[in-house]
């Protein structure tokens, strides 16, 4: 290999690329990109025309391990997020500024009774249309209504835990009905 002045090093035991910018003797001097110069005999210096990562663009890998590890891993990052199944799921906003135009005239007994109705209609419409999975929307508040949900749901046949953080927060209960088919 013969190496000029000018001539792109890259050198062999350590991260550090540049230019020769002069030889003295034996020894190569190079510049690095941040302004530092060094030197190295030629057998610690490789020549590089042009950088790794534009050679691997045009590189066609034929070794069957190779391609079967990047099969496995591509594979792995679909499934790791796609439902399994397709299912229907309901969502109700059991906020009061969601279910009626104005609170006027209602006190907190009565919206409270108002919401607790509109979640039992709900679960009773998902009972009968079998739909398995019905998201709560309450609210964190005081845990007043969240209360009163789980004791409601404590009369029918079905499984309910906090719906996911990422999507509602806390304030949300999801809702599995088991179904008879």
């Amino acid at each position: 290999m013969c190496l000029e002045i000018g001539n792109k090093v890259a050198v062999l035991d350590a991260d550090i690329r540049g230019v020769i910018t002069k030889i003295v003797g034996d020894k190569f001097f190079v510049l690095d990109a941040d302004g530092m110069e060094y030197f190295f005999l030629k057998e610690e210096l490789v020549k590089i025309d042009v950088e790794q990562k534009e050679l691997s663009k045009y590189s066609d890998i034929n070794n069957s391990i190779l391609k079967e590890k990047q099969s496995e891993q591509k594979s792995k990052k679909k499934t790791a997020f796609v439902k399994t199944k397709n299912e229907v799921v309901m969502e109700v906003d059991l906020h009061a500024e969601k279910l009626v135009k104005s609170t006027k005239g209602m006190d907190n007994y009565d919206i409270l009774s108002f919401q607790i109705d509109i979640a039992k209609q709900k679960l009773e419409y998902c009972i009968s249309k079998k739909i398995s999975k019905l998201v709560l929307i309450h609210g964190v508040g005081d845990g007043v209504l969240k209360t009163e949900l789980h004791y409601l749901l404590n009369n029918y046949p079905v499984k309910y835990y906090d719906a996911s953080y990422q999507k509602y927060g806390q304030g949300a209960t999801e809702v599995y009905i088991y179904q008879n088919y």
